[in-house]
């Protein structure tokens, strides 16, 4: 019996280790992204103010630990986005593209304060008057994610409601065919 045949159980698992290490979503995270960590890998649903619409949103690393993907979907697809967050060299802070089913974009940026996550987004298109986007985000000791928004619309800054969204692995983003 040579060697390969006696060992094929420890054989197997380096493989397997293998394929890990180098299996997409495994990379190493962008330093940068550090105040993105306890979101990414995780999907998050809330149920939105008015409690007649859910918010599904997932985030994942990609582009080999270089930027976060988000995807986010409201009641199974009727409205949702896709962004990619990404360290901006030239401006020292995280930056972001947001893309939408409604047509918009969104450009933006994010800083750290008091433990928040806030972020400030110029809107591109018609997004019903709506033309920038401020929100602060923090993971809560309770490990819900608390999402306070606001918009610039007609020259006014209106509040845009606070979402409180718990870890739910079995919800799905989805976007209509």
């Amino acid at each position: 019996m040579g060697h390969g045949s006696r060992f094929p159980l420890v054989r197997f698992a380096l493989v397997m280790l293998t394929a890990l290490v180098a299996a997409p979503g495994l990379a190493e995270m962008n330093p940068h992204l550090e105040p993105l960590r306890p979101l990414v890998g995780k999907t998050w649903r809330a149920v939105l103010p008015g409690g007649t619409a859910v918010d599904v949103h997932r985030f994942e690393l990609v582009l080999n630990g270089q930027a976060v993907r988000s995807l986010h979907s409201v009641n199974d697809g009727v409205y949702g986005g896709e962004a990619l967050l990404f360290w901006d060299e030239e401006k020292q802070a995280i930056a972001s593209h947001y893309f939408t089913t409604a047509g918009f974009y969104t450009v933006g940026s994010f800083r750290i304060e008091e433990g928040w996550l806030v972020s400030h987004e110029i809107v591109h298109g018609n997004a019903g008057g709506i033309t920038e986007v401020r929100a602060r985000s923090r993971v809560e000791p309770d490990g819900s994610l608390v999402v306070k928004v606001e918009h610039l619309k007609n020259g006014q800054w209106t509040p845009g409601g606070e979402r409180r969204y718990v870890e739910d692995p079995k919800a799905v983003v989805r976007f209509k065919e």
